[in-house]
């Protein structure tokens, strides 16, 4: 049974599958992973009891399967190693074809539905912003952690403009899935239409886990 005071960030961290059930409802677990599940469910309008079921049933399907090494264990090389590695190079190599494919799909098909142009301008901020971010980390932030820069203001500034800039691509993911209906496809998408909705879907997966591991992961192991 899982503890419905417990931190959805938390959470996550103990079951990662929980990380999907939680997206499904729109529950940020990276910038918000302080709130408890019972309180997520109350925000959310859901039943805490259905939602609790929900994880549980995620936990049980993944009991006896491999799970990933607990990045709670990694020690800060590996972690910022991993994080380099799989998330940032992931989204170095999706928003070029994702952020292009957007603006297509508004230009071809904005007239039948205007949402999408809204989708463009929120996926052209966000792979502006993400960008940008991904080079302060790997420049600025991640070599002062490594160094143990961490003592005072420079620590305490550089850690608080990561968190900053993480508000700001979730509230940019929200637009994201409000202009896009929850990534629902009409009967009429073409192919770029479904093939942008999946990778939107998949990048904010993505970045879920990414802000996820630097919010309660990283940062933690410096006071912050």
């Amino acid at each position: 049974m899982l503890d419905r005071h417990q931190s959805v960030a938390s959470l996550v961290l103990d079951h990662s599958e929980c990380a999907a059930v939680l997206q499904k409802h729109r529950i940020d677990f990276c910038c918000r992973g302080a709130m408890s599940l019972a309180d997520a469910a109350k925000e959310h309008n859901l039943d805490v009891e259905q939602l609790a079921g929900e994880l549980e049933r995620a936990v049980s399907e993944r009991a006896g399967q491999r799970v990933e090494d607990d990045p709670r264990a990694m020690s800060t090389a590996a972690l910022i190693a991993k994080i380099i590695a799989t998330h940032h190079e992931y989204l170095r190599k999706t928003l070029p074809f994702v952020a292009p494919l957007a603006a297509k799909v508004a230009r071809v098909h904005g007239d039948h539905n205007p949402k999408l142009r809204a989708l463009d301008a929120a996926v052209s901020e966000l792979s502006a912003a993400l960008i940008g971010h991904l080079d302060e980390e790997e420049q600025a932030v991640f070599p002062a952690l490594m160094a143990r820069a961490t003592e005072g203001e420079r620590s305490a500034t550089l850690l608080a403009d990561m968190k900053a800039e993480h508000l700001a691509v979730a509230a940019l993911l929200e637009r994201i899935r409000e202009a896009s209906d929850e990534f629902t496809l009409p009967e009429w998408a073409c192919n770029s239409y479904r093939t942008l909705f999946k990778e939107l879907s998949a990048l904010e997966s993505d970045i879920f886990a990414h802000v996820h591991l630097e919010n309660h992961v990283l940062a933690p192991r410096f006071g912050a």
